[in-house]
């Protein structure tokens, strides 16, 4: 009886996985069939001036990744470090559970109130205006929640006997931590950098809101710009063409795929060198 239940739960599991890779795969090849077709060179090259009849996307591409790149400069180390406190310094009470409890509810905040926050006070009170920074920061509050809870759940896999050991053998705790805890800890903290990465590259309601809309190369970091995801919002709002929208999301899939390659690689490369691997 408990082999045939066992049985039909991984069946479920199987069903259950199989669905979900079906309406991955089902919403890839629909967005990508019909976004091909519009990719050329001229399309990935030039700037987007609809009035001058060129729907290019170069600038947006190259504010997307700044914008990506920034939010990540700016949330990963806060993340990281506040998640080693939590799960390797803090000590169990009412301080840390408060802690874990903020957290948790901002994680459940809607993102058009992290707009709305990044606008009066990124934007207006600190006067950065629509810019990259004050994307760049409003976004950095909205992940920092997935970067501290999945880098202390990935804190939380490493055996305690990796860390006795460690410490029998005279290494001091920070020693510890970053030779053997870190390194044993990298695949969950690169979890945590991939699917902030997915929502920052996705997010529209707080970009909106805090960089604008300008489609153009940022020259600074108060400079306005325009991200991918608020670029397809635009143009299925004004009800432009839609080919360069399916273009335009088959851009973002493919850099989303690209960013998330690239962090796997420097992650192993990384955690190589920190165990001391070839």
């Amino acid at each position: 009886m408990r082999k045939t239940v066992d049985n039909l739960l991984k069946a479920l599991l199987w069903v259950c996985g199989g669905i979900a890779v079906a309406f991955l795969a089902l919403i890839l090849i629909y967005v990508i069939t019909r976004g091909i077709p519009y990719i050329n060179w001229e399309f990935l090259t030039t700037a987007y001036r609809p009035g001058l009849g060129s729907n290019g996307i170069r600038d947006i591409i190259v504010g997307t990744l700044a914008m990506v790149g920034l939010t990540l400069v700016i949330a990963v180390p806060i993340g990281v470090l506040a998640a080693i406190y939590m799960g390797e310094y803090a000590k169990k009470g009412k301080v840390l559970t408060t802690i874990r409890f903020c957290v948790e509810s901002l994680a459940g905040i809607p993102s058009i109130l992290y707009g709305l926050f990044g606008y009066t006070f990124f934007a207006i009170q600190l006067a950065f205006g629509f810019s990259l920074l004050s994307s760049a920061l409003t976004l950095a509050i909205m992940v920092l929640p997935v970067i501290i809870r999945s880098t202390e759940e990935a804190l939380f896999t490493v055996p305690d006997s990796y860390r006795e050991g460690s410490l029998a053998l005279g290494a001091s705790k920070l020693t510890t931590l970053f030779r053997v805890i870190l390194p044993s800890a990298i695949p969950g903290i690169l979890s945590a950098i991939i699917l902030s990465m997915g929502r920052v590259m996705g997010e529209t309601a707080a970009v909106y809101y805090t960089a604008g809309t300008m489609a153009r190369v940022p020259s600074s970091v108060f400079s306005s710009t325009r991200s991918l995801a608020v670029h397809l919002y635009l143009l299925v709002k004004e009800g432009l063409e839609s080919g360069d929208a399916f273009a335009t999301a088959t851009i973002l899939i493919v850099i989303v795929v690209g960013l998330n390659a690239l962090a796997n690689f420097i992650a192993k490369r990384l955690s190589r060198k920190l165990t001391g691997g070839n």
